[in-house]
């Protein structure tokens, strides 16, 4: 009897075991559902307190009288994307095996987010702490919008949904605003999220239009030229504000995508004048510079002075070219302006700052960009220093060789593009160094491989004797240079040019990072090439990078290429998520995921849907 009474409850066990593993593993299952997701732990700064500083409502002291509208009006624009044939089934299973590589490591370091610095602007993937670099308003959550649509990640999408009511943008404990880099992560990411998802979720826009009015104070000023390091208490108390007196280009120059495209789905035209009065002083002052056709990396916005004598495409002034043919496309080419600035920027470019460097294998067009660092009447210092935010400069020649009808202008995209993978491979750890220099070639066409020039660039001098050649190859050895570079300045992935400001005005800059330029114009060239080993490319990059910067909760910058073991730096910036990854899984995906005769990417990789012919 009581033997009987034992068996039944462990029957009735066993039989409830077996029947919820079926349940769960073998019966066929719908996407997890949401409510399955636990929801992260807020980590938002609690201490500002309810009479804190507010920017509410501000009376400008320089109201616009009348503002500048979009331009009416439809061009046809050249086809972009490559007419990419039909792959084989192998193909495609190898490709989707590396696609939902780069995802593995996108949800390894969102998760990394999610647990230890939600609502925060940046996490500390080695100790599983955080950062608020840009405000506090959650700047990897808002970057990461539209890479977790691009990923299928609905599940996660919807957390970060539900998570944006808690963003307040009238008030900040930190004293200034930098208005370009939270234009291009906030502002870009809400508004790709949108556009993505074609105004499914109406809270993306309203955030986007709250950034934007609150943002918009920064523009009034007594030239309209916004304060780019916005002392917003200032206006929030009606006190005046002023343009810097050294503004850097990118800052000035790489506003124009959002604030346009924020118009066009707003219809509030106030957003496109303010941009556009700042590239009317551009496009006015680019034939008055010293070298006309570019403009030189520090510009005086109060008095709109052009005269400073440094110029390159790299750091503080990157982004002012990338968006000249990228605002026309997003303008779809209903103005000519964007092109006329391009076409004098480029022709100058070309002349002046490409040069091939030497390397070993004689048949491989490696491209850098150089700076001018001096002008003495019409003789220039230059400097031939390849960095990694130069490497933007591949996909955007080629966008414009494409828009622009500008075929020569190829060769030139494809070889910037290939020095950058070039400055990847010779390094041990496979990741390019933020900083470095290479012995320029004598002529372009014809660059024979020259062991003791090599060495004469690297100590400066001339190899005259033995003791002289001794001085090159223990400099050498001494700071691991790979054949063709001669210097490494900075051996180190680095923040973006806000925070090579933040080291020229305090000192100091601590952080070094992961770059996405490379690989922006992998994809970029690919998408338009359709040359498979720009995939392969991608992929060694990729594998070196996760390799390098892995750590327990993310993914890290690192201090050193040169090492193979580099260390850690304890800090995840929004962009590897927004930018680096995006671009990856990108290259990886079937060619019409994201067009780029559907969509034009910003400068922090945010999709932005193109106008029909309609202009809307």
């Amino acid at each position: 009897m009581f033997s009987k009474r034992k068996t039944r409850p462990i029957s009735t066990a066993f039989f409830l075991i077996v029947a919820t593993y079926i349940l769960f593993f073998w019966l066929p299952r719908t996407q997890t559902p949401r409510s399955r997701l636990t929801k992260p732990i807020s980590r938002k700064d609690s201490t500002i307190r309810q009479d804190a500083i507010r920017l509410d409502k501000v009376t400008a002291r320089y109201p616009v009288a009348q503002y500048i509208p979009l331009p009416q009006g439809s061009v046809t624009i050249p086809r972009i994307q490559h007419d990419f044939p039909k792959e084989t089934p192998s193909e495609r299973n190898e490709r989707l095996k590396k696609r939902d590589a780069v995802k593995e490591a996108f949800l390894y370091s969102w998760n990394g987010y999610k647990d230890f610095a939600w609502m925060r602007d940046e996490l500390k993937p080695r100790t599983g702490g955080y950062d608020d670099t840009f405000n506090g308003w959650g700047a990897t959550l808002v970057d990461s919008l539209d890479a977790l649509i691009i990923m299928g990640l609905d599940d996660e999408l919807q957390l970060a949904l539900e998570a944006l009511d808690e963003i307040d943008f009238t008030t900040t404990k930190s004293r200034q605003v930098p208005v370009f880099e939270i234009i291009i992560r906030y502002m870009g990411g809400f508004i790709a999220a949108h556009d993505l998802t074609e105004g499914k979720h109406p809270i993306l826009l309203r955030k986007a239009v709250e950034l934007g009015e609150m943002i918009f104070n920064a523009f009034d000023t007594h030239n309209r030229m916004p304060q780019v390091r916005w002392d917003w208490t200032r206006s929030a108390k009606n006190q005046e504000i002023y343009p810097s007196v050294r503004t850097s280009l990118a800052e000035m120059g790489s506003l124009t995508m959002e604030f346009t495209r924020l118009t066009q789905l707003t219809g509030d035209p106030k957003y496109y004048d303010a941009v556009q009065r700042v590239m009317n002083e551009l496009e006015v002052g680019q034939d008055k510079t010293r070298m006309p056709g570019l403009w030189p990396t520090w510009i005086d916005t109060d008095q709109m002075r052009f005269d400073d004598s440094e110029f390159t495409i790299g750091a503080c002034a990157d982004s002012a070219y990338e968006y000249l043919p990228k605002e026309h496309i997003l303008l779809g080419a209903q103005t000519d302006k964007y092109r006329r600035m391009y076409e004098k920027a480029i022709a100058t470019f070309n002349e002046n700052l490409v040069f091939r460097a030497m390397t070993k294998d004689e048949n491989r067009q490696v491209l850098f960009t150089a700076n001018v660092v001096a002008m003495r009447g019409d003789s220039k210092t230059f400097q031939y220093t390849p960095d990694h935010l130069k490497c933007f400069m591949g996909g955007t020649v080629a966008i414009g060789a494409k828009v622009f009808n500008r075929p020569e202008d190829m060769e030139v995209a494809k070889g910037l593009t290939d020095g950058c993978v070039w400055a990847y491979d010779v390094m041990p750890t496979g990741i390019m160094p933020e900083i470095f220099k290479v012995s320029p070639c004598k002529k372009a066409d014809k660059c024979p491989w020259d062991e003791e020039q090599w060495m004469s660039d690297v100590i400066s001098q001339t190899i005259e004797n033995e003791e002289m050649r001794e001085k090159a190859e223990e400099r050498i050895k001494t700071l691991g240079l790979p054949p063709g570079v001669t210097d490494i300045k900075d051996a180190a992935y680095k923040l973006r040019f806000d925070s090579l400001l933040r080291l020229m005005h305090f000192g100091s800059l601590t952080y070094l990072l992961y770059r996405p330029e490379a690989l922006e114009s992998l994809f970029v060239m690919y998408r338009i090439t359709g040359d498979k080993t720009l995939q392969d490319s991608a992929w060694r990059m990729f594998k070196n990078i996760d390799k390098a910067t892995r750590t327990k909760y993310g993914h890290s910058s690192i201090n050193d290429v040169r090492h193979e073991r580099p260390k850690h730096m304890d800090k995840m910036e929004s962009f590897w998520l927004a930018e680096t990854l995006k671009y990856l899984y990108l290259i990886f995906s079937e060619p019409d995921h994201i067009s780029l005769d559907d969509y034009v990417l910003s400068t922090e990789a945010h999709p932005f849907k193109r106008p029909k012919a309609s202009g809307r």
